[in-house]
């Protein structure tokens, strides 16, 4: 994976979209990973004990900035 917008990003990007933290984790970011995760459970807690229903929404949002994270990371030279 060399850069944004490669094929590894694509893939790390879709990855972070269905579950937070498995793009950087394909990308070798295990810490990120573990992070970008637990946040998304956060999310879903807080989602859940505001509104007591099943609706993921604040998954939902912090796996599209793990999407955006994953897809434009680039590796230090």
């Amino acid at each position: 994976m060399s850069g944004q917008g490669s094929a590894g990003n694509v893939i790390a990007a879709i990855c972070s979209f269905f579950v937070p933290g498995l793009g950087q984790l394909v990308q070798g970011r295990v810490l990120s990973a573990i992070l970008w995760f637990v946040a998304a459970c956060i999310a879903f807690v807080v989602t859940w004990l505001l509104t007591l229903s099943l609706l993921p929404f604040g998954w939902f949002l912090v796996s599209i900035f793990a999407c955006i994270n994953a897809a434009v990371y680039r590796r230090g030279v």
